[in-house]
């Protein structure tokens, strides 16, 4: 296990209309997102727990609204979290099914070892470089405000893009097998993430972001 400093370069510095520039951006610290990215933080042993475990779940594509028209997802989903903690994101509500045994081991390690107050989980699966997710913030309002999301992923290394929503600068960092990324408030009021397409990647990739809501938002 190895914290990274990441020591990022942004790739472009665009200075849209009425926006803010690189130098601005720096100015008030925002030049590089409020993440830590903790290399290797799983071990095969426990990295192989948690795909064997997967092999169980009960994945899904759902349909979300987007723009007002419904379309399946580019990946499969499930949502595990404690009771009371359902969500709700582009339409579609998501009941919340009780946590795996691997899983929840998974977070009470996330919770001793950086203090995360995590309920619940998102897993995708992206079964090769044709699944993707698209440039969003993790912003909804059953989330609790200020708190951190750590993202695990396990398989094939993806590109995971973020883009500052003022300044337009973006970042792209590879993800691999075992890494932690930890996204700390404000990183989902101020940037956009992504997975894009990576079309040579033919293995498949499991991503879990841990969140914490605020319980029985939507009773």
């Amino acid at each position: 296990m190895k914290q990274v400093d990441l020591g990022l370069e942004p790739e472009q510095h665009p200075v849209p209309d009425g926006g803010i520039s690189a130098s601005d951006c720096q100015d008030i610290g925002l030049v590089e997102p409020p993440i830590t990215l903790v290399r290797d933080y799983l071990n095969p042993a426990q990295q192989a727990a948690l795909l064997k475990e997967a092999e169980s779940y009960p994945l899904s594509r759902p349909q979300i609204q987007v723009f007002g028209e419904y379309h399946s997802i580019p990946r499969q989903q499930v949502w595990f979290g404690d009771a009371g903690c359902d969500y709700l994101y582009s339409g579609l509500f998501i009941r919340a099914i009780p946590w795996p045994k691997y899983l929840h081991k998974l977070r009470d390690k996330l919770q001793r070892d950086y203090g995360l107050g995590s309920n619940g989980v998102l897993v995708n699966r992206y079964a090769d470089g044709q699944d993707c997710m698209g440039a969003h913030s993790d912003d909804e309002p059953e989330i609790a405000h200020g708190s951190d999301i750590a993202s695990i992923s396990l398989g094939a290394s993806r590109d995971f893009v973020l883009k500052h929503k003022h300044s337009k600068l973006k970042y792209t960092i590879s993800l691999h097998s075992g890494d932690l990324l930890i996204m700390h408030w404000p990183m989902q009021r101020d940037w956009l993430h992504s997975v894009p397409k990576r079309l040579k990647i033919k293995e498949p990739r499991w991503n879990y972001t841990f969140r914490q809501l605020v319980v029985n938002y939507h009773c």
